[in-house]
């Protein structure tokens, strides 16, 4: 987990985006670390030359363009250093020449000199961004740790060699630290979490900036690399020391040649099922017809805006603004919580009972369904029936449909409510924020939530609420594997590959409106079942995604309700949380025949036609 924090400003902070901490548990072999690394620092920076044609060309806008290629380059001259290892000044007699859990940096000569001086006078060529005073001092930060660096970056290892192994030629080269002092001073956490500037793009520079100090805490000009065969005792020396034990175990791993794990057999070619699966008639299939008979959701508190985003702009992350984030996925700010996920889901479940009437007793079972939860034993949906005082249900349980969460629970809602003829209380819940690390396509969309909804038994001769329910799963493992969590490929942080994604939403999304256009209208009218909705209120994936397929399957704009704008993406809870805010808003201001398609992970998708009263919704 990587959870978010709260600076004394009240802004929100992402320590993962300027701490560089990757789960090394995950390599097994050299090949797989290296892979991260050339993808998220190697294939990011530009090198010193090409800052310098940069310059030359006058392809800078700004100050602030040359300064974050200036850092990008010195993340990646760091990418070794800042992931595996911690750097302390020790004096050579006081090194132990035979473990194995001690290393010391290699160089080979090279001299910046001349690259520096191009840097710098690139840099007063061109006009300040935004702020010339902050952009000078981070200016001065990044160009002494730039003129200072003893290598190139290129050459260095990823496994450092240890002691005993760089003795072995007295010739190889490694810092010698000329003056040393234990307080020379550097950025602590704080100074780095608390930082604020009222420009987002300088507020990240200058934390990556501190960060970046902060791996060459000496005085840097008073510092040379020397033959390890002409140390003194008396000299200092900088000693890199594994970060932690999973970084130590990994060390060992690749020294030791152990063997890989098999890999998993390829996937079999996707087939298309012998006949297609009809959406369900709940009229004519089941003999108990469903109430809706309450909603109630817990939103985050948090606020996180696309300029939160931009000032917590990662080392790995590409140029981006706050404006085309909002363009690229229709999304301005999303909701983040600081409780637990199981806490949300209970605030939400307590008030869709109070809201219904309904007394814990009277549930016959409980539904959760969440892509985030991380209990599993106890499971969440246990967990919340004996939290709200239920002795016993027929069912508790947890059910992993990612963003078809409340197609998936309410369809498996009106299956049970066959056999207990009793209310069933779903619960759809997410937590996003502590999940995404540095990934970035998550950050932008994902957020935080719980709904509850509790469907019960309608009266003898009544409707059903729920009218008709879908639901699919799996295709072409591209599509399964769309959207991963745990990801181990990317430090177990959740990943979005938007191709895949975006070619899911059009499969089952112009499924799901073929289906609606071939049923016949509900109430015996003229027209299909799609001309009988009132709103369409779909999953909150991705604005602009869902309205280019849905144009493409016929669906004009207006006929969608979206909320993403304010919550982003919840999966599960997405459309609970959309039908509460379109009742809030007065979109919904009487009784309505909705259709709430979902799709997404693991290629699920499904969807409901169910009749929403404004009146069940607890506000």
């Amino acid at each position: 987990m990587k959870p978010f924090v709260i600076n004394r400003y009240g802004r929100i902070v992402f320590p993962s985006n300027f701490f560089p901490v990757l789960d090394f548990s995950v390599f097994e072999t050299l090949d797989q670390f290296a892979a991260v690394i050339k993808r998220d620092f190697e294939e990011k920076a530009p090198t010193e030359t090409d800052m310098v044609a940069r310059a030359d060309a006058r392809a800078y806008n700004g100050r602030y363009d040359l300064l974050r290629d200036l850092a990008l380059n010195l993340f990646w001259v760091n990418r070794y250093a800042m992931t595996m290892y911690e750097k302390r000044p020790v004096r050579w007699r006081d090194v132990a020449r035979g473990r194995d859990d001690l290393f010391l940096p290699v160089f080979q000569p090279w001299d910046g000199e001349e690259l520096t001086n191009a840097i710098d006078a690139g840099y007063r060529a061109l006009p300040p961004s935004w702020d010339e005073g902050t952009e000078n001092t981070i200016s001065r930060i990044l160009l002494d740790v730039f003129r200072h660096k003893k290598g190139a970056g290129a050459e260095l290892p990823a496994i450092k060699p240890t002691v005993a192994e760089i003795l072995q030629n007295p010739r190889s080269l490694t810092y010698h630290l000329l003056a040393h002092d234990p307080d020379y001073p550097g950025y602590g956490y704080d100074d780095i979490i608390e930082y604020t500037h009222r420009v987002p793009e300088l507020e990240a520079l200058m934390r990556q900036a501190m960060v970046l100090h902060n791996q060459y805490r000496w005085d840097r000009a008073k510092t040379r690399v020397i033959e390890v065969g002409k140390l003194h005792d008396d000299d200092f020396v900088v000693v890199f020391y594994p970060r932690s034990d999973e970084v130590l175990q990994f060390i060992r791993r690749v020294k030791g040649g152990r063997r890989a794990r098999p890999r998993r057999p390829a996937p079999l070619p996707a087939k298309a099922p012998v006949g297609a699966y009809p959406p369900i008639d709940v009229r004519q299939r089941f003999r108990v017809m469903p109430r809706i008979e309450a909603l109630a959701v817990y939103k985050g508190e948090l606020t996180c805006t696309n300029d939160d985003l931009i000032r917590n702009s990662a080392y790995c992350w590409s140029p981006m603004t706050a404006k085309e984030i909002e363009e690229k996925t229709g999304i301005v700010e999303r909701l983040y919580t600081d409780l637990d996920l199981d806490h949300m889901a209970l605030l939400a479940a307590t008030r869709a009972l109070e809201k219904s009437g309904r007394r814990p007793e009277e549930i016959g079972a409980v539904l959760f369904c969440s892509c985030t939860s991380t209990k599993m034993m106890p499971s969440l949906a246990t967990w919340l029936s004996g939290q709200l005082g239920m002795l016993q249900t027929h069912v508790s349980c947890d059910m992993v449909a990612a963003c078809a969460g409340l197609p998936y629970g309410l369809a498996e809602a009106v299956r049970l409510l066959q056999e207990v003829e009793r209310p069933v209380l779903v619960v759809c819940g997410e937590k996003f924020s502590d999940k995404i690390g540095t990934v970035r396509t998550s950050r932008m969309i994902f957020g935080d939530g719980a709904a509850a909804l509790v469907v019960g038994p309608a009266p003898a001769g009544a409707p059903p609420d729920v009218e008709w329910f879908q639901t699919y799963a799996s295709g072409p493992m591209s599509e399964v594997d769309s959207i991963i969590w745990p990801n181990p490929e990317f430090d177990n942080n959740i990943t979005v590959y938007g191709p895949e994604v975006k070619a899911l939403v059009k499969r089952y999304l112009t499924q799901m409106i073929r289906e609606l256009g071939a049923l016949p209208h509900p109430d015996g009218g003229e027209g299909s079942l799609l001309q009988a909705i009132d709103l369409i209120v779909p999953h909150q994936a991705n604005k602009t995604m869902v309205v280019h397929y849905a144009r493409g399957a016929g669906i004009p704009p207006e006929r969608l309700y979206f909320n993403i704008e304010t919550v982003g993406n919840t999966s599960s809870a997405s459309i609970p949380l959309a039908i509460y805010d379109a009742v809030t808003e007065g979109i919904i201001d009487r009784p309505m025949r909705l259709f709430t398609p979902g799709f997404g992970a693991g290629a699920v998708g499904g969807y409901v036609v169910m009749r929403i009263d404004p009146e069940i919704v607890a506000r």
